[in-house]
């Protein structure tokens, strides 16, 4: 389920987006990027609707996924059943 951003409380969010953009395994490249630059374009990416803030009701989990990886993850509508 997507939550919307502005929904959630600032701190919150902050808080969210940090723990996201610190995961073991986060690469940025070939230069190291601070921690409140790569806060930053995630929240602009949630701005511009390119990432989404999603709640995982199975392991009541939430993580930040971009649009492409929820689309990969959301099965096509079937024609049969609208």
């Amino acid at each position: 389920m997507i939550v919307p951003w502005e929904e959630i409380g600032a701190d919150t969010l902050q808080n969210l987006i940090e723990e996201f953009v610190s995961r073991d395994g986060t690469d940025y490249g070939e230069q190291e990027v601070a921690l409140e630059r790569r806060a930053e374009q995630v929240r602009q990416l949630l701005r511009r609707g390119e990432a989404v803030i999603w709640f995982d009701d199975a392991t009541e989990s939430v993580t930040i996924m971009s649009k492409q990886q929820l689309n990969d993850m959301t099965p096509p509508e079937d024609p049969l059943f609208p």
